[in-house]
């Protein structure tokens, strides 16, 4: 008799899983910036788009905005496979690259495309309270530009302090590499000015996970600006930043670092409520 029982709440739990299922849709190439400031610029017109992911006929599902990472200098939109079918929208955008552009318009175009996650994501059935920005290296970099120098977004009426949480993966907190190679400075060089997330460490910024790979296996002193971006943060008054160091992972470590960003935005959620 019980093992009758426990085969039918097993059927039950499948059954009602089923009919829980969430299904989502793409769309994908959609332009961030007004059609108008695409007129004339082919190299706008193939860049500065994005995908879209959202799970369809729900309300107030939070947003991940994620940056693909190479440099500034390489890749292309993208939705990670791990972020799919968790029951939030995945934004992946595309923005361009040096050496066609020069900072700050990799900067310019992610706080674009974040302004129009904020200006559109309740057309989808999303809810503009929740929305996180993650990416990988460059792409990390860029989360904490435009969540920490709160000027990218004021240019679109936005307070960056809207954001609901920062989790950029392996970020560059100094100076950019690519931006000092911009300006003959190199890449062994450190350097902190306007183009540093260090240099706008503030107390009231958005919730802030940072993490990284093991800090000998990591690029150059990937870790250690990690460590101090957490340092300057606490001392400037942050209450809600951390640093996970992922052992036995180089700076290639997105795959370990999705099931944590995952529990950051329950976490972070689940304070909102």
């Amino acid at each position: 008799m019980k093992n009758h029982i426990i085969a039918f709440l097993f059927i039950l739990s499948g059954s009602f899983a089923f009919a829980q299922k969430t299904d989502y849709e793409t769309k994908t190439n959609i332009r961030y910036y007004d059609d108008a400031q695409y007129k004339g610029d082919t190299y706008k017109a193939e860049k500065c788009l994005l995908d879209i992911y959202y799970p369809k006929n729900t309300k107030g599902f939070a947003t991940v905005v994620w940056f693909h990472g190479g440099g500034l200098e390489v890749g292309s939109k993208e939705i990670p496979q791990e972020l799919k079918d968790k029951g939030y929208c995945v934004i992946g955008v595309g923005y361009r690259l040096s050496p066609k552009v020069k900072a700050p318009v990799y900067i310019e175009d992610a706080a674009g495309a974040i302004a129009w996650a904020f200006k559109n994501i309740e057309k989808y059935g999303g809810d503009a309270n929740k929305i996180f920005l993650s990416g990988h290296s460059a792409g990390g970099y860029l989360d904490l530009m435009v969540g920490l120098d709160k000027k990218w977004l004021a240019k679109y009426s936005i307070d960056a302090n809207k954001i609901a949480g920062l989790i950029p993966f392996s970020p560059q907190c100094i100076t950019h590499f690519t931006i000092r190679k911009e300006n003959g400075i190199p890449d062994k060089q450190p350097v902190i000015d306007q183009y540093a997330p260090l240099y706008w460490v503030r107390g009231d910024a958005p919730p802030t996970l940072l993490i990284t790979g093991n800090r000998e296996l990591e690029m150059l002193g990937r870790y250690d600006e990690n460590a101090y971006m957490e340092r300057m943060m606490k001392l400037n008054g942050h209450k809600d930043i951390r640093l996970f160091e992922l052992d036995g992972y180089g700076h290639g470590m997105a795959y370990p670092a999705f099931p944590l960003l995952l529990n950051e935005i329950k976490r972070v959620l689940d304070m909102k409520k």
